[in-house]
């Protein structure tokens, strides 16, 4: 098989735009400033408009730009930091004001998720849906799967509304105590719910965060989490030593 030398591979023509582009945004345009047309803009580089789109795209999915419904393409802010982490274990709801419960429901889970509950794939868990949302703009979605032996004080009779009934469920899952914890941060794609939850457009990437909670010897709930990966910047441990960060222009800080 014969090798390629890197060196003699030249930039892709949308690649170098969006580097002059994204010299541009810095030197020339403001945050939340709208950007000139498409047409606008092809003309001024001198580049078609299918190039001019792969470079917008780009920068998009960097989290340099944003585009806003009846609004056009805007210059994105810098990456917020969002802790998802700290050296104390806590139950989730625990102390936790930047998510708020949604719902509650009962379903059975997805297989991948039974079991990892250990539970049946036809066994019904609660479903608790919560959101989090900074400066008034949603950046993350949360699905905790909750099985009905871990909380058995939470019937679902005489709740006044659905988000009363996942204040419930997780009041009775502090109730356990907490043995530990094991999280994983994977990049995915945003799924039709995710979308709309997190005003994106399907398939636009996304963080997700699985954990796992432990009591009594066994996973007692399970939360998958997806963070727009445009706008966040995961933080762990107390100090944020560690930052998953995408981005090159947006240093760690």
């Amino acid at each position: 098989m014969g090798t390629t030398q890197l060196e003699s591979v030249p930039e892709p023509k949308y690649w170098h735009l969006r580097t002059v582009l994204s010299e541009a945004l810095d030197s020339e345009f403001t945050v939340g400033e709208i950007l000139p047309n498409e047409r606008e803009l092809a003309a001024r580089f001198g580049v078609a408009r299918a190039t001019l789109r792969q470079a917008l795209e780009q920068l998009e999915l960097e989290g340099r730009l944003q585009r806003r419904r009846g609004v056009g393409t805007t210059v994105a802010p810098p990456r917020m930091g969002v802790a998802v982490g700290t050296e104390q274990q806590l139950w989730p709801g625990t102390d936790d004001d930047a998510w708020q419960p949604v719902d509650s429901t009962l379903a059975a889970p997805p297989a991948t998720v039974a079991t990892a509950l250990e539970t049946a794939r036809d066994q019904a868990v609660h479903i608790v849906r919560r959101s989090r949302v900074s400066d008034g703009q949603p950046v993350a979605a949360e699905l905790l799967y909750v099985p009905l032996t871990s909380v058995p004080g939470v019937t679902g009779d005489g709740t006044p509304s659905e988000a009363a009934r996942a204040r419930a469920v997780l009041g009775e899952l502090q109730r356990l105590e907490l043995q530990g914890q094991d999280r994983a941060v994977e990049l995915g794609s945003a799924r039709a719910d995710d979308a709309r939850e997190l005003d994106r457009l399907p398939g636009a990437p996304v963080l997700v965060v699985t954990t796992r909670f432990f009591a009594e010897g066994r996973t007692a709930a399970l939360s998958v989490a997806t963070y727009r990966a445009d706008t966040c910047r995961l933080t762990f441990g107390a100090s944020g030593g560690v930052e998953i960060h995408h981005g090159p222009e947006r240093p760690a800080s």
